[in-house]
């Protein structure tokens, strides 16, 4: 069971909160890491930025990259408007960027690795874009899905495809998360459990172990780059899906 790949991705309830129509409230360890990842997360930015300093710390650099980060990329995707949805998917990007790092750490749980957890960012994405959208727009929104300038004889099929393309929008979302976090740990457990299952066999599987723990060491280097990219994947296409609830018309 130690070196199961799969493990480490099992739900586990430590103690149940109650039944609600049928339906039972539990602390599982993934409720328990979201907990720690905003709990993190709100430390870091409070213990960041408490100070302040016209030189600023290392803590406080980071924090203000994350900022600039997010920031910059929201004002060049949708533009100066997009700017009140800043702390919406500066959350998200700090929410998703430490659920992936934190989730590196050896006997931790990674959330993200759960289409439950990324499938429900997904939503909350599209949901505040279809809300805005029809907000800001009215039924103007609709354009988004039938381009300016085209043949009125092509205006259902192609209104379909778009329709079609926007609904596929949360399930790419979620899924290119999950699916990246998934794969990544499972292969680190595999080779993890070769350098364990080799190093078990005397001095000849200590040496057969070294290029497991090398590929191990790689693999979780390129992990930590993953991690960080897909935070920034999921939040400059939510930048691009808020700057269609803006800006419909093609």
């Amino acid at each position: 069971m130690a070196n199961d790949p799969i493990h480490q991705f099992q739900i586990q309830k430590f103690f149940s909160l109650g039944e609600v129509g049928g339906v039972e409230f539990a602390m599982t360890n993934s409720a328990l890491f979201m907990i720690v990842i905003v709990l993190t997360i709100s430390a870091f930015l409070i213990l960041s930025t408490s100070g302040r300093g016209l030189v600023p710390t290392r803590w406080q650099s980071m924090a203000e990259l994350m900022y600039e980060l997010v920031a910059s990329t929201l004002r060049n995707t949708a533009g100066t408007e997009g700017m009140k949805f800043f702390p919406f998917v500066f959350s998200l990007f700090a929410f998703v960027l430490f659920a992936n790092l934190i989730g590196l750490m050896p006997y931790f749980f990674t959330v993200t690795s759960h289409l439950v957890v990324t499938g429900a960012l997904a939503l909350a994405v599209i949901t505040v874009v279809i809300v805005y959208g029809f907000i800001r727009n009215g039924f103007s929104f609709l354009k988004l899905f039938v381009p300016s300038g085209l043949p009125p004889a092509l205006a259902p099929f192609i209104a379909l495809i778009e329709v079609l393309s926007f609904l596929s929008r949360p399930v790419s979302l979620s899924l290119r998360l999950f699916g990246n976090m998934l794969a990544g740990h499972i292969v680190l457990k595999v080779f993890a459990g070769f350098v364990v299952s080799l190093s078990a066999a005397g001095a000849l599987g200590w040496f057969g172990a070294l290029f497991p723990f090398a590929l191990t060491v790689a693999l979780t280097a390129l992990e930590f780059l993953v991690a960080v990219l897909q935070a920034y994947v999921f939040t400059i296409l939510t930048c691009v899906y808020l700057n269609d609830a803006i800006h419909p018309s093609h």
